[in-house]
């Protein structure tokens, strides 16, 4: 059963917090899973030269990083980083009623990992020298990643803000 978290209103009622924090970690969790695994066949077709095992590129290099095991482990590395990334999207943005917003995180995430976070990922090249296809599917999957955060999150709430209590039964 889930914990109710209640917050005050600027009415001085109680508003229910907790359920819809879990249900934004539950978004996050599953949208870097299955996007994750989109990335992960996308790089087995050699639509990218990038699988998901960049997210271990900051450790010590290994043969097992980029094996089948390596890519299943960063898969579940990259759930769990989604996480956090569901939850911060959700105290920021939820409120925007447009897809424009999941795009442009998705776009700003692309631009983080592969232009702001390239000193630290070793694997990783200059993105003017990935090529055309990994630079296009790579900002596809990014774009798509966020937009399925933000519209799952902004419907869950939209979903939930007609309602004054609800619960799980």
């Amino acid at each position: 059963m889930a914990r109710k978290v209640r917050k005050k209103k600027k009415d001085g009622t109680m508003k229910k917090a907790g359920k819809s924090l879990g249900r934004s970690a539950v978004i996050g969790f599953f949208g870097g899973l299955i996007w994750g695994f989109v990335a992960l066949i996308c790089y087995l077709l050699n639509f990218t030269s990038i699988g998901p095992s960049l997210l271990f590129s900051p450790f010590p290099p290994g043969a097992w990083r980029n094996g089948t095991g390596g890519q299943f482990l960063a898969v579940a590395g990259i759930s769990v980083l989604s996480v956090p990334f569901a939850l911060i999207y959700r105290f920021t943005l939820s409120r925007l009623k447009s897809i424009w917003a999941g795009i442009g995180t998705g776009v700003l995430l692309w631009g983080l990992v592969f232009i702001v976070l390239k000193p630290w990922l070793r694997g990783l090249p200059v993105f003017y020298r990935l090529g055309w296809n990994t630079c296009t599917t790579t900002l596809c999957l990014f774009i798509l990643y966020g937009l399925f955060i933000g519209y799952s999150i902004a419907f869950m709430i939209q979903e939930n803000s007609g309602r004054e209590n609800y619960s799980n039964n």
